[in-house]
């Protein structure tokens, strides 16, 4: 791997580099394999709530565990990667495969924040969903996310990993960072993983070298700059404002800190670091605080983080909802049917579906349809056809379905078929809906209709891997 040269002179007083372990690590081919499960769904299906109880063998699982992420608390190193595209347990959402390093967003939460109390937290650059899902899993299930992503093409992968991951407090957008600015004092937390040069991830992606330069560098400090300004009226006064980059560069790091402290009254928040996590410490010339991760330190790829406490007086945005379509009673009685439980939710309607949003949040979220591109919002559960619901897949991979909606389990290879949208053969005598799983974990939706099967995976999201 041929590193560019600029890089490293440009990179060579920044605190903790060593360009003799900095170009053999690179040259090394080592691939750091880890995975973050989802306390949502593994929680139901383990009673040991332990990913060591993963399925070990092939015929369930290619998952090999090796050691956890110290500083995740479901995070995990696997021995060898596997092919993921052929893991069912992937596709049910009962784990995400995430970069290590960047799972320390974590204890950026945990210790700038009071996660038992609601919030309303934004995360900026969204897509694919990584930061989005492990939010999910820190905060309290009476809090709220706002997912958002600026590339309209990136927000399918986003929508399709937050469904997946199955919680119903959640909003997916597709807006401009400038869209926020309106939204005065509205967010308790910001995460902002800005777009950057991404020299942390030219051991994983070594592609990325190619379009490395330091023109870009500059270019995404320019960048970094304004989506910040664009957003920081939207967090209310004492907000954490969570800054991240997978870029070595200081113009992009340290650089991005001083501009914020110069800028507007703001508390640098140092973090609690263990000495064998082997996470470098830094300040910025105003005495900001960061935290690099080189790979030749740590299990991970090259990172950076920084939190900042606003310390400014902010208004908050007045929210006027104006009345929208809700569906009719018989409606949401006929939808009530297919859940475990109505309390704590409220039914609105996504086009022609029918969804749940947590009834805490419901003002809210209407607010945010009304004056965000908003693409998705809690659980869409289906359409009314003929007094009976059309489910939605986002219903079957939710933690919501009810109980008593009939099952179907599938090996393996009959999972595959079904995640291809194959034509699906079993032996049963049951006609109806009914929900396939796959080592007890909910795939999505098949109808039953005695001579055949109709398999409704969404078409989009089928495996084309053989």
């Amino acid at each position: 791997m041929n590193l560019p040269n600029a890089l490293i002179d440009s990179i060579k007083k920044v605190k903790g580099f060593n360009k003799e372990a900095f170009e053999q690590v690179h040259a090394s081919g080592e691939q750091v394999v880890s995975i973050r499960t989802n306390p949502l769904k593994w929680s139901m299906g383990n009673e040991h709530g332990n990913i060591h109880h993963l399925p070990a063998s092939r015929e369930h699982s290619p998952l090999s565990i090796h050691s956890s992420v110290p500083w995740s608390s479901n995070g995990f190193y696997l021995s060898e990667r596997p092919s993921f595209t052929l893991d069912p347990l992937l596709h049910a959402g009962v784990y995400y495969v995430q970069e290590a390093s960047s799972m320390f967003l974590e204890q950026a939460i945990l210790q700038t924040v009071d996660v038992s109390q609601p919030l309303l937290v934004l995360d900026l650059c969204a897509a694919p969903g990584g930061k989005s899902t492990l939010l999910q899993s820190v905060i309290s299930k009476e809090s709220l996310l706002v997912s958002n992503e600026v590339i309209q093409t990136r927000v399918h992968i986003l929508k399709e990993n937050i469904i997946k991951w199955g919680g119903n407090n959640v909003v997916v957008t597709n807006n401009d960072p400038r869209d926020f600015s309106r939204l005065i004092g509205l967010f308790d937390v910001v995460v902002i993983d800005a777009p950057c040069s991404g020299s942390g991830l030219f051991r994983r992606d070594p592609q990325a070298i190619n379009e490395w330069s330091e023109d870009h560098v500059q270019l995404c400090n320019q960048r970094q700059q304004r989506i910040i300004a664009d957003v920081w009226d939207c967090l209310k006064e004492d907000g954490v404002l969570i800054y991240s980059t997978c870029s070595y560069s200081s113009e992009e790091d340290e650089e991005i800190l001083d501009w914020m402290t110069e800028k507007w009254k703001v508390e640098s928040v140092q973090l609690k670091v263990e000495d064998n996590w082997d996470i470098d410490e830094v300040q910025s010339l105003t005495g900001a605080y960061g935290y690099r991760f080189w790979p030749y330190k740590v299990k991970g790829e090259g990172f950076f983080i920084a939190a900042f406490k606003k310390k400014e007086e902010t208004d908050t945005v007045k929210m006027k909802v104006k009345a929208m379509q809700l569906p009719s009673k018989n409606e949401t009685a006929i939808a009530a049917h297919w859940l475990q439980t109505i309390e704590e939710l409220s039914f609105i309607l996504q086009g022609q579906n029918i969804a749940v949003v947590p009834a805490q949040w419901n003002d809210l979220i209407q607010f945010l349809i009304q004056v965000l591109k908003v693409r998705y919002a809690g659980v869409e559960l289906g359409t009314i056809a003929k007094n009976d619901l059309l489910p939605e897949h986002a219903l079957a991979l939710s933690t919501l379905s009810n109980s008593s909606v009939y099952t179907v389990e599938l090996d393996l290879k009959q999972s595959l078929n079904y995640l291809r949208r194959n034509e699906i053969i079993i032996s049963n005598e049951h006609k109806g809906w009914a929900l396939v799983q796959y080592n007890g974990y909910h795939l999505g939706w098949m109808k039953m209709l005695g001579n055949r099967i109709n398999n409704y995976y969404p078409k989009e999201w089928r495996i084309l891997m053989r």
